[in-house]
């Protein structure tokens, strides 16, 4: 009987055991995790006096355009029917976000067409290089757009001036000439009805997958009973952080008490100015719009740098970190020769921490997927199975 540990039991970590053990008849898998819950930072919990699903570590909302990626979520639980609408408010008013006609409409106070808009965001364009965010903002959306909506809520949300982060940050956030202000352009959108937690204990729950929490990794705890490690935790943590600690942006929350029952009356509400301290309020309840409940719960959510005592969410790829990265992958594979030599199980790294980018749910249960199916026939084999897998 061969045996897998695999550390995390998030996404990434949850598919890959799954996968495993579907795929393999002679497997064993273990599944730590140091918190004392499955679902790493996308874990849900129902309030026992609303019954409302609150998302423990901040909202998430599922998207994907794979029609195969959203039939395997939906075999472990039932998704609701969910548009994420998120408001804005800033120095000017409040508008919808992403950027669309109406806002563009409503901030200038015009009446543009959709040719019109976008002759005036080409008026924006320049023939200048593209080194940083501010860069891509200035050239995307004009100084005025950009100062009242990214610049001081980029500062909140990555701590530092948006001249120092890439400009690939902005690119994930569409310019829309229409009146269309879906938050996400996918085909299917939408959450769990009994939250997240369910569906990954039910993609655990398997009778050759054992979930073991509030169990620590060490990389002493790497021994020969098991074939081959999959670690889903930072990478940087796996090595003691002894090369140094890698970027990242964690977020706390604020419990608001109101006796309201709809306080905002909508599930996400960002706040643009970096005078308001927090970067955004969120009303659990709506995000099951179905459904009726006696009550609400809301909380304030900040943006802080992450210690050694904080959550990591958020990669910040610095130029600086994607040195420290090449270094650690380059100390990963020292590692891993030096396992093959004293014949002991080797390791591989996944899931948004263990390769240290920023990943969707969507695109981290789509490579762990993948990664599962090329690693089956190497265990097998007993061949060596990859040390990362980025698609």
């Amino acid at each position: 009987m061969k045996k897998i540990l695999v550390v995390g039991s998030g996404f990434a970590g949850a598919v890959i055991a799954r996968e495993l053990v579907n795929k393999i008849e002679n497997l064993d898998i273990e599944v730590w995790d140091e918190r004392d819950h499955t679902g790493g930072n996308c874990h849900t919990e129902i309030d026992k006096d609303t019954g409302i699903v609150i998302h423990k570590y901040g909202p998430h909302i599922f998207n994907t355009d794979s029609k195969e990626i959203w039939d395997y979520v939906n075999k472990f639980g039932k998704f609701n029917e969910f548009t994420n609408r998120v408001k804005a408010v800033t120095d000017n008013g409040v508008f919808s976000l992403p950027i669309n006609l109406h806002t563009i409409n409503q901030f200038y106070n015009k009446n543009y067409t959709p040719f019109e808009a976008r002759l005036l965001f080409n008026s924006f364009s320049k023939d200048v290089d593209i080194n940083n965010f501010e860069d891509q903002a200035l050239n995307m959306v004009g100084k005025e757009l950009y100062e009242t909506f990214f610049k001081g809520y980029t500062k909140k949300q990555w701590g530092c001036h948006p001249t120092e982060l890439p400009a690939s940050i902005l690119k994930r956030l569409p310019v829309r000439f229409n009146y269309n202000d879906n938050y996400y352009e996918k085909k299917y959108q939408g959450i769990p009805e009994n939250g997240y937690s369910e569906i990954i204990n039910n993609i655990l729950d398997h009778k050759r997958i054992k979930v073991i929490l509030n169990k620590k990794f060490h990389i002493e705890d790497i021994n020969e009973s098991y074939n081959h490690v999959f670690y889903s935790g930072p990478i940087d943590n796996f090595f003691k952080f002894n090369l140094g600690r890698l970027g990242y942006r964690t977020v706390t929350f604020e419990k608001i008490q109101t006796d309201l029952d709809d306080y905002q009356g909508n599930a996400v509400i960002n706040y643009t100015s970096e005078k308001v301290p927090f970067t955004r309020i969120h009303e659990h309840k709506h995000f099951n719009p179905n459904k009726k409940y006696n009550g609400t719960i809301v909380f304030k959510e900040y943006s802080k740098e992450t210690t050694e005592n904080d959550i990591p969410y958020y990669p910040k790829r610095l130029e600086k970190d994607i040195k420290l990265l090449a270094n650690y992958k380059n100390q990963a594979k020292q590692f891993n020769d030096e396992q093959t030599r004293n014949k002991e199980p080797r390791i591989s790294f996944c899931g948004r921490l263990g390769t240290y980018r920023y990943l969707d749910m969507e695109k981290v249960i789509s490579e762990s997927i993948y990664f599962s199916e090329k690693s089956i026939q190497n265990i097998i084999s007993n061949v060596d199975i990859p040390i990362f897998f980025e698609s």
